[in-house]
């Protein structure tokens, strides 16, 4: 993917700022100088990456990613290991507008811009520390910070793609923002990812996606188009295996049975297993 120069002081694309509703009110919100307001005069102003807070409560600690946690996670897509499923992504989507639910940096969004130069993204993430990052990596993206697992401060059917990777799935939300005809594309993993690392280290048990509770889940509104595995075995060096675990649920834990310890001791390369399954969803009408 190719690198994308940023405006000193960005602010959200007008169709980004369209699609968005006040968090309060729920009416629609202008870009007025460096916040975004709406009609009945509530106000968010645009953090200086570029990013809007949009929450009215404090994150629960365990539930975002950290500033570290981010910066394993930029360092380990930097690499290119995670490029394969990006590029899958990218060739499902489709339209003008992408809302990314639970965009962390924006590195799956920015593939999917690249290859829809006619498109801009939303990307929404309950970390701030993430949506700095995710602000600034294309310059089709505007970012809120927002809980996917409330409703979103976004217009109904606004969208022509909706991007949900390794993320929690709000599907009531799915269905409201999607267009008629809409894509949901969702990514999560697939049989033996990282299983290595998982028996070395003692991870937490993520396990793969479980396809038919999907399914079952998204059968209200959604029918299944494909279903895709994008699998690989793959080197990491030492740092890699480090920031794979500490970019993910597991840096939460790393005084757990200690996982720290276990961590900072790794010293050689290891052969790891990269399983993702995608999963493509049309929004019925």
């Amino acid at each position: 993917m190719r690198q994308h120069p940023s405006p000193a002081t960005p602010a959200p694309p007008a169709t980004v700022v369209a699609a968005l509703r006040c968090s309060v009110c729920g009416e629609a919100v202008a870009l007025d100088g460096r916040a975004l307001r709406c009609e009945h005069g509530h106000t968010f102003d645009l953090a200086r990456q570029g990013y809007v807070n949009l929450l009215h409560a404090k994150v629960p600690k365990g539930t975002a990613d950290t500033a570290d946690m981010v910066a394993a996670r930029v360092a380990f897509l930097r690499a290119g290991f995670y490029e394969p499923l990006a590029r899958t992504l990218a060739a499902r989507a489709t339209g003008r507008l992408v809302v990314d639910a639970g965009a962390g940096t924006g590195y799956y969004l920015a593939h999917v811009l690249d290859a829809l130069p006619e498109a801009t993204g939303l990307a929404l993430d309950v970390s701030a520390p993430a949506l700095k990052r995710a602000a600034r990596a294309h310059p089709r993206l505007g970012a809120a910070v927002w809980n996917l697992w409330r409703p979103w401060p976004v217009g109904t059917a606004v969208a022509e793609t909706v991007l949900n990777v390794f993320a929690p799935r709000n599907t009531d939300e799915f269905r409201r923002v999607l267009v008629p005809g809409g894509r949901l594309l969702v990514a999560g993993p697939g049989p033996g990812h990282l299983d290595e690392l998982a028996e070395s280290l003692g991870l937490l048990d993520v396990g793969a996606d479980k396809s038919e509770r999907l399914d079952n889940a998204l059968a209200e509104g959604f029918t299944l188009v494909e279903r895709t595995d994008v699998t690989d075995r793959v080197t990491f060096s030492p740092d890699d295996v480090r920031n794979a675990v500490l970019m993910g649920p597991n840096a939460h834990h790393l005084h757990r049975d200690g996982l720290g310890d276990r961590l900072a001791a790794v010293t050689e390369p290891a052969r790891v297993t990269l399983s993702f399954t995608v999963s493509v969803y049309r929004r019925l009408g």
